[in-house]
Order: structure tokens, then sequence, then C-alpha cells
């Protein structure tokens, strides 16, 4: 008897770290606050960058980013960011850093809101697609440009209309796997069951 092979959505290259990230998290449903805010990060990290970039970045920017807990890097200071600009290991770039910071002081003026501010652009349901080709998904949405302008009115920043649709999509706020992908259902199904 043939195995079947695994059908994932195109973007997905044949590197392990791609494979592992769109098996295992792109589009299933998140609702812990640092982990929220981590992808929020993410994407915003991303801006100019291929993804790829990101996710070879990612596990040394957990250890320097305080594993981007967000009560942790409020209290980073000039110090911690020349470092950081310094380290070849993270994505160098100062604008994108004091976002990150200027973002853990917004999450926690939040005071344990911050997941339910997000979800409440999908109303706490996440939203499924059926694309059945990558040119029918969308770079960003009306609902991430509301999304955009409600996190810039709290002093949020790098959070334009692409990268919270990005992030909606990483989080599971929506489905956009093909069809076709083997993660559609299954997120599809996660979806079903998601309580915030």
């Amino acid at each position: 008897m043939v195995k079947e092979a695994i059908q994932r959505c195109p973007w997905c290259t044949s590197d392990s770290l791609y494979i592992e990230y769109h098996d295992a998290e792109w589009g299933v449903p998140v609702g812990d606050e640092r982990a929220l805010f981590e992808r929020l990060v993410l994407e915003g990290m991303q801006a100019g960058l291929s993804w790829l970039t990101v996710l070879k970045k990612r596990a040394h920017m957990r250890g320097c980013f305080f594993d981007f807990d967000p009560v942790r890097l409020v209290s980073a200071g000039e110090v911690d960011v020349a470092r950081w600009l310094d380290d070849s290991g993270l994505i160098r770039h100062r604008g994108k850093i004091e976002a990150m910071i200027n973002n853990a002081r917004r999450v926690m003026e939040a005071e344990g809101e911050f997941a339910g501010m997000l979800w409440s652009f999908v109303e706490g349901v996440p939203q499924q697609n059926s694309f059945r080709h990558s040119d029918e998904v969308p770079g960003e949405t009306p609902t991430s440009v509301a999304m955009a302008k409600h996190l810039k009115k709290k002093g949020f920043r790098f959070v334009g209309p692409t990268t919270c649709y990005a992030f909606m999509q990483s989080a599971g706020l929506v489905n956009d796997h093909l069809m076709s992908c083997d993660g559609f259902d299954r997120c599809s199904e996660l979806g079903a069951a998601w309580t915030l």
C-alpha cells in the first residue's frame, strides 16, 4: 500500500522549519496572551523580510526577548536595545525592537483583555475561508484594516493591515489553508470546537 503524500499550501517550502510551522501552528486558534503577543511581534518583525528568515531566528529571539513575555519586556531599556541591535542572531532593526517593547506596554495596559480584544474582531469565532487557489487569499481585509486602526489607536506600532491579516492567519483567527491542503480540515475542526 502506497502512503498518500501530505498536501500543503503552496507557500510552504521544503524547509523543515516551514513545514513544521505550517503543519503545527499556522491557522491553529491561539488564546494565550503571551503566544498572541509573540505572533504579533513576529509578524511585525517579518515586514520586508521572508517568513523563513523570521522562523530561523525565532528560537534565538525567544531566548533574547524573555520568551516574548510582555511583563519582562516592558522593563527593557536602551542597554538591552543596544545589545539586541548588535546580535546577528536577531532581526536588527531599531524600529521593530522599540515597537516590540512599546507593544508589550500596550499589552500590559490591556490588563488581561488583550486576547479578548483581538478575538473580538472575529466575534470570538475563527473564520473559515474556502480558498481553492493561492491568488484568492487576500493580503488584507476590512477586518484586518479595522484591527490595525484599533491597535494603532491604542498605541501599538508595526501593526498595519497586512501585518494584522498575517497575524490573524497565524493565530487562527482565520483559516486560510487552501481547501486542498490537509491543514484545512484540521483547522476547521479546531475552529468549530474553539472557545476563548
